[in-house]
């Protein structure tokens, strides 16, 4: 598909006439590196209090990776074009730093949105106010079929300018209800890496900026030169969802009364097997009616939310001490190993000795290769008879964190 032509977006800003020599040779998608090509032309889109770290390290990977195309195969020029593009003639970054930016140019192959600074609880309908000529520019290039990307917060921008709805999409973990509460026409995956929907392509949080640019070398240069861009650069390049990040204590949102009073109630016995009779028997309701005032304020089951407790607990240990298996599962209430497994698997897609070896802090940390979860989730429950029967009332759906992609003619044009 040929290079979409976009409209002047600042008249009064001057144009881009060169951003890098065009011409040369690419290795795409088996082609012969010795054929002629357009470059692709990747606009970052810079933004008063947007992450500058986000944007230049995007671009910043995919100028090593047309170094890499030279080394290795004696390229002539590079296969990537990339400038950092702005709607206004001003840009003050996060912290305070001033870019250099350029217009955005008449064409374009891919727009990238990093992401912005935002404290939980921030206004946040007056922050994206102060960005509607932004909003208006992604509007304007997706509506000229060219392929957007967002980078963490960045995809609140995409949300403001309609191109969420109808689409899977996430954004960084911590603000993943925030972005599904302001858009529900969106289906957001909180624990995602990367989801393309049909031309939009969001990220998960901050560093996420480094696994697009490794998508987008992999499908336009090959996955040999992204192998050697990630490891000249010290990027991991394996990854495949924030489900090991997500810490459930920084990112619960406040509840009512009632089920505020339940979780105190549960994160005190986590060593202690579960009892849905127990746990309604306390508050003096029954156990239909327990169930009901939950979900109702928290969208949970009490089991769901025990469950994610004795994962962080679980997961803090495995960072912070050398204990056993047994006795981590111990703690957080757990005797059969293979159940423990499982349900630690489908919170943070890796088994228990992957993930201490991944975050293990401190001395004599072991590395360990990081792999998001393949196939599917099978359910779990606690190991005592009662545990079994409150699981069965309160069983919900598995989800899984896979990440959408298709070999494409472009770098993240999209799939359906």
């Amino acid at each position: 598909m040929g290079r979409r032509t976009l409209p002047s977006f600042e008249e009064d800003r001057p144009s881009v006439t060169t951003l890098l020599p065009r011409g040369g040779i690419a290795l795409l998608w088996g082609y012969s590196r010795h054929m002629n090509h357009t470059p692709y032309r990747v606009g970052v889109l810079a933004f008063d209090g947007c992450f500058a770290s986000e944007a230049f390290g995007f671009a910043d990977l995919l100028t090593v990776a047309n170094q890499v195309a030279v080394h290795l195969h004696g390229d002539l020029a590079p296969r990537f074009e990339v400038a950092i593009v702005a709607a206004r003639r001003q840009v003050t970054a996060s912290g305070g730093v001033s870019l250099g930016t350029v217009a955005v140019p008449a064409s374009l192959d891919l727009l990238v949105v990093p992401g912005f600074e935002l404290i939980p609880n921030q206004d946040l309908d007056a922050r994206l106010r102060t960005l509607d000529r932004e909003v208006g520019v992604i509007g304007q290039v997706a509506g000229s079929g060219v392929p957007i990307a967002s980078i963490c917060l960045g995809a609140f921008l995409l949300g403001e300018a309609g191109l969420l709805d109808g689409r899977r999409v996430t954004t960084a973990w911590l603000f993943a209800r925030a972005l599904a509460a302001r858009y529900p026409r969106a289906t957001v995956d909180a624990k995602a890496l990367i989801v393309e929907d049909a031309g939009i392509t969001t990220t998960g949080a901050f560093s996420t900026a480094f696994d697009l640019a490794m998508t987008v070398i992999s499908r336009s240069m090959g996955d040999e030169i992204a192998r050697v861009a990630a490891r000249v650069t010290l990027v991991p390049d394996g990854r495949t969802s924030q489900a090991p990040y997500v810490d459930e204590a920084i990112s619960a949102a406040p509840g009512r009364q009632f089920s505020g009073d339940v979780k105190r109630w549960l994160e005190a016995r986590t060593s202690q097997p579960y009892s849905l009779s127990e746990l309604a028997a306390a508050f003096h309701v029954s156990t239909r009616t327990m169930l009901r005032r939950f979900r109702a304020e928290t969208g949970e089951s009490p089991l769901s939310h025990l469950q994610c407790v004795r994962i962080g607990t679980a997961k803090a240990l495995l960072e912070t001490s050398d204990l056993r298996l047994s006795d981590v599962m111990s703690r957080v209430g757990y005797l059969d190993q293979g159940t423990f497994r499982r349900l630690f698997t489908s919170h943070t897609g890796m088994s228990p000795a992957e993930y201490r070896g991944q975050f293990r802090r401190g001395p004599g940390r072991v590395r360990a290769s990081c792999r998001g979860s393949e196939g599917d989730v099978t359910a779990t429950r606690p190991a005592t008879p009662e545990g079994r029967r409150s699981a069965r009332q309160e069983r919900q759906p598995a989800t899984t964190q896979a990440v959408q992609s298709s070999p494409t003619p472009h770098p993240l044009r999209g799939v359906g």
